[in-house]
């Protein structure tokens, strides 16, 4: 894998340990020689990946919609920032310069596009890898949520065990790399 997306909080949340997380994710894609594609802002657990990274020796592209400039303060010191003009677009941009998706603690943001790129695998878009950091049992009650998707049959098992669930970065970037390139398309 050359390139991962984070997708995370543009804000540091509750918890000491959700900005300790995003500091270790930087710094561990960094030391692996894995570049960072993430929302471009300098705030939040954003600016926290970015900034490790980039202070590991890492690349790191930020994807940052023009309207949001200002609102979350794109960061300036990044090795390439884009900016696009819709939230679509960043997204879009984000899934091309990236070879797997990894999904820290956020906000409604951080969930659409969660979704959003499980959306696109599932409908053969891209068969690039992705999964939760589940740091602090942050995203348990969502993936009780999908189990209970699936067994009630709205989406198959095959498509929920996609969706990669691990409390270690390292261990979470292992399987993203194992899973890079597996099958992409209609196993709803």
């Amino acid at each position: 894998m050359k390139r991962v997306a984070v997708y995370c909080g543009s804000s540091e949340g509750a918890r000491p340990a959700y900005a300790e997380a995003a500091r270790a994710v930087g710094t561990a894609l960094a030391m692996r020689g894995i570049g960072t594609v993430y929302g471009g802002g300098r705030l939040g657990l954003m600016g926290m990946v970015a900034d490790s990274a980039l202070v590991a020796g890492g690349e790191v592209d930020g994807v940052i919609p023009s309207a949001l400039v200002e609102l979350e303060v794109a960061h300036t010191g990044l090795t390439r920032l884009h900016k696009v003009e819709t939230m679509h677009e960043r997204k879009a941009l984000m899934t091309e310069l990236s070879d797997g998706f990894i999904v820290m603690p956020g906000g409604i943001g951080t969930l659409d596009e969660l979704f959003e790129a499980w959306s696109w695998n599932a409908l053969g878009y891209h068969s690039k890898p992705f999964g939760l950091l589940n740091i602090n049992g942050y995203w348990n009650e969502l993936a009780s949520f999908l189990d209970r998707v699936t067994t009630e049959g709205f989406m198959s098992a095959k498509r929920r065990e996609k969706l990669i669930v691990s409390d270690n970065i390292n261990e979470l970037i292992d399987a993203l790399g194992e899973g890079a390139g597996t099958e992409a398309g209609m196993i709803w």
